[in-house]
């Protein structure tokens, strides 16, 4: 069983914003797979599922992201998932917008969530798909930048690394992080 967790905010006035592209990734992989997104429990919504016959449960922690590891780690604890059964998809600020990056390991790079779990989890290895948002442009404050929302001509970029970190997503459940990372880890063609 894989447990594939989008990061993000809750609330509706973070929606749709830079820092909430995890959250949108779970909502596409489970459009894709029909599976229902009703569970409240473990700090998170989530739902479960299968991909490809393989059984996962998504995730959206509701802690607000630096406090995202107390809802994965409750997760992991509750279904008994190691480290390598764990997918975790969020936002990059240093990837341009619509680039992934699949990493089976790595520090926090900087990234609050990560570094929340990184904390509870006691490890630094699980895998993780990183999702490019762009860097903050000169004299912007980093937060007003991943809390704010992606212009009209990066939405049909952020609209197709959605989809495609929804396959790297069912690439690393159905075979291995190594082969999807050999697939994704490069931009969408525009």
């Amino acid at each position: 069983m894989y447990i594939i967790v989008g990061l993000g905010n809750p609330g509706k006035e973070y929606a749709g914003t830079r820092h909430n592209i995890g959250f949108e990734v779970i909502d596409e992989i489970a459009r894709q797979n029909g599976i229902s997104m009703d569970g409240k429990k473990h700090k998170a919504i989530y739902g479960k599922g299968t991909i490809d016959g393989y059984k996962v449960i998504l995730a959206k922690p509701q802690t607000y992201m630096n406090l995202s590891g107390e809802s994965v780690r409750e997760l992991t604890d509750f279904y008994k998932v190691n480290e390598e059964e764990l997918i975790i998809i969020y936002d990059d600020i240093s990837l341009d917008i619509g680039q992934l990056r699949i990493r089976k390991k790595g520090s926090a790079g900087g990234h609050n969530g990560i570094k929340s779990i990184i904390s509870h989890l006691g490890t630094q290895e699980f895998t993780r798909i990183k999702v490019g948002v762009g860097d903050k442009p000169k004299g912007y404050d980093l937060a007003d930048y991943v809390l704010g929302h992606f212009s009209k001509t990066e939405k049909p970029l952020t609209e197709k690394a959605v989809s495609f970190a929804a396959e790297a997503a069912k690439a690393i459940v159905t075979t291995n992080a190594d082969t999807a990372m050999n697939l994704y880890n490069k931009k969408p063609e525009a």
